[in-house]
């Protein structure tokens, strides 16, 4: 059989551009000589339509349209396209509307294939909106003398022998196990296919065309039948779909494989034995497409032209700018500098080169007059309090004035420039670089950020060099850097990642996975503490550190200092290596005397600094000795903790025992002691 891929850029809505895309591809495929013609799912409304399916009226004219297709396809061929219906028989329960499949010939339906499994996680609610397929008549259809079993998205992800091998993309299910009880692709290998059909909206992520490829390949093998996968393309606001459309033979090799982030028609005889190049563009390329894609199909769709970006001289900002103009044209971007008494040279130099080199136009707009009214106005209120992070937000604020103004005036749309690394912690302004209609790189860690603005200098410069190579900085205060306040980003990424990404707790697993040392940690830690600073977080991270007895004791009652397990080499940060460090601490062969844990969720338990202390009576040595160190060292009568009371060894023990067999928050100085 000759089959055909029709991958089209819908429009949530825009049904009469959706129809002429559908015919349009269809055409193309017919002249190829496709028998069979597949395009994505709920090509017809676009993807997501989500409330519009409550309006009666866009029902109606969702089917209009449908009838429109149906009429206008070509003569000898068989086309399956997504389209929305009301259930054909008046429901006296569930949902009124199903997610079908279209299957049609000129002038003709042949069948609605009802989508059998309804996502509703993830970007996903598809069960608010639709009732699944209830009938139990096998999915199939006869085209050019072959079976043909048509599925819906999701209906392609549910098989059981591939969830228990592998790890699939739907991350939001504990474990290695499937959502649904039914498997669509088996109950139609049962009646007997031989060739499979998945009309698709998937939306991209990073991975997901890697599990979507696992997916496909595996029907294909497991049951012995081509595949033919349609995907949607194109952004509708937050939802980038990538395409990425596949043809699959009987024996698991790559047919035909469609361009990410354009549209395309494809058409193949399933008996090819050719196979598609597997080559992989990198990482940081299908970044930069998707969200040039992205940028680019949200103004179009919207009715917008002109973007306006803040241009400080920083990395994010000249990232979100580069993006801009690679979607919208350099026309169409205006890049507006506004240096404060804290801006370098260097950064308002560095904005300007950067609006050089992409050939945008760019506005020099001082905030100092603003900056001193508003300090001016605010002098009686705030008396005599220090300077805090009070004058740096009004900074922030007053640009992202400026910046609506410019929008306003010129009839544009602000990009908002912050990334995810930030936003995560709440390090970025509310009113100030967070406005904007768009934010093209709030999905992108800051490490990402400088790998898509190294990508963009591929071929030439364009973000200056040296706005990639400064340390990162906010410049809202005298020489301030974003370390001051944040761990360095290569750290604080490998954290969140884990954290936002790969649903680690908060627990000593995720400072492990992520190799950080302790004192990242505890600056993490004391950075997300809402009791501390006011602004929102997301993320508390758990650390442990080893106190230096010869640092406690030199500074009388000061609080400790704590400093990373295994300062030279740094230490991976892993449980089972502390205690060994503790061991060989307790040993003497290091110049630290482990008297003291910091200890926060999750905790050592008594168990585990028992086995500590009888891997020291194994080596030998001498009980009483240990015993003597830890209480002769003045540690107890020195620190501010101990002299409450509460953590002398005697009571801690009682305590912990009490909190069942986990040691309590530290300092706990006596500890170790208090195995005895």
């Amino acid at each position: 059989m000759r089959v055909a891929v029709v991958q089209i850029n819908t429009t949530v809505g825009d049904l009469d551009g959706n129809r002429a895309k559908l015919l349009e591809g269809f055409a193309a495929a017919a002249e190829e000589g496709a028998k069979l013609v597949v395009a994505p799912e709920l090509a017809v409304p676009g993807y997501p339509p989500q409330d519009l399916l409550e309006r009666p009226s866009f029902i109606d004219a969702c089917r209009r349209t449908e009838q429109a297709i149906v009429d206008a396809v070509p003569e000898g061929v068989t086309v399956v396209f997504g389209n929305v219906r009301r259930r054909p028989v008046p429901p006296t329960y569930g949902r009124a509307l199903q997610n079908v499949a279209v299957v049609a010939r000129r002038g003709e339906v042949l069948r609605y294939v009802v989508k059998s499994l309804l996502p509703t996680y993830d970007v996903f609610d598809e069960a608010r909106y639709f009732e699944p397929r209830r009938d139990q008549e096998p999915n199939v259809v006869e085209v050019d003398g072959a079976r043909v079993g048509v599925t819906v998205c999701e209906d392609l992800w549910n098989d059981d022998a591939l969830w228990e091998r592998v790890d699939l993309w739907r991350d939001k299910t504990p474990g290695h196990h499937r959502l649904y009880a039914s498997d669509p692709v088996k109950e139609l290998a049962d009646a007997g296919i031989d060739v499979l059909v998945n009309i698709s909206a998937s939306p991209w992520a990073q991975g997901k065309i890697r599990a979507r490829t696992d997916v496909i390949e595996n029907a294909a093998t497991r049951y012995g039948v081509p595949v033919v996968y349609a995907n949607l393309v194109g952004a509708n606001d937050g939802l980038i779909f990538d395409g990425t459309s596949f043809v699959y033979a009987a024996d698991g090799g790559c047919i035909a494989r469609l361009p990410s982030f354009t549209e395309a028609v494809r058409v193949v005889d399933l008996d090819d034995a050719k196979r598609a190049d597997p080559a992989e563009p990198s990482n940081i390329a299908r970044v930069h497409d998707a969200l040039v894609l992205g940028v680019r199909d949200y103004f179009a769709k919207t009715g917008l032209k002109r973007a306006v970006v803040g241009l400080s001289g920083g990395i994010d900002s000249a990232v979100t700018a580069y993006v801009a103009t690679q979607a919208l044209g350099a026309e169409n971007v205006i890049g507006v500098g506004m240096p404060s008494r804290y801006s370098s040279d260097h950064s308002i130099a560095d904005a300007r080169h950067l609006a050089e080199n992409l050939g945008i136009r760019f506005e020099l707009i001082p905030i100092e007059g603003v900056f001193s009214s508003y300090l001016e106005a605010l002098a009686p209120v705030f008396s005599d309090r220090p300077a805090d992070v009070t004058e740096e937000n009004l900074q922030a604020r007053t640009r992202g004035g400026i910046l609506m103004a410019f929008a306003n005036k010129f009839g544009a749309v602000v990009l908002s420039t912050g990334n995810k690394s930030e936003a995560a912690v709440g390090y970025c302004t509310l009113y100030g670089d967070t406005i904007g209609a768009l934010c093209v790189i709030a999905d992108l860690y800051k490490h990402q950020v400088y790998d898509l603005a190294r990508f963009a200098n591929r071929d030439r410069e364009v973000v200056p060099v040296s706005t990639i190579d400064k340390p990162p900085s906010a410049e809202l205060r005298p020489d301030q850097k974003d370390e001051d306040s944040l761990p360095p980003y290569d750290k604080l990424d490998r954290m969140l990642e884990l954290f936002l990404e790969h649903r680690w707790t908060a627990e000593r697993e995720l400072a492990s996975k992520a190799g950080v040392e302790g004192v990242y940690l505890e600056q993490l830690y004391t950075f997300s503490d809402p009791d501390r600073d006011p602004r929102n977080r997301v993320v508390s991270i758990a650390y442990y550190a080893l106190v230096s007895a010869d640092r406690l004791k030199s500074g009388g009652t000061h609080e400790p200092d704590w400093f990373v397990v295994g300062e030279t080499p740094p230490l991976a940060f892993d449980h089972d290596a502390i205690l060994d460090v503790a061991v060989e601490r307790i040993r003497g062969k290091l110049d630290y005397t482990p008297i003291c844990f910091q200890l926060l969720p999750p905790r050592f338990t008594l168990t585990e600094l028992q086995q500590v202390y009888e891997a020291v009576l194994d080596e030998r040595l001498d009980k009483r000795n240990f015993r003597s160190r830890v209480l002769k060292s003045g540690l107890v009568e020195e620190t501010d903790a101990m002299r409450t009371g509460k953590h002398r060894p005697a009571r801690l023990y009682e305590f912990a025992r009490r909190e069942g067999d986990r040691a309590p928050y530290g300092p706990s100085p006596g500890v170790f002691a208090a195995m005895r």
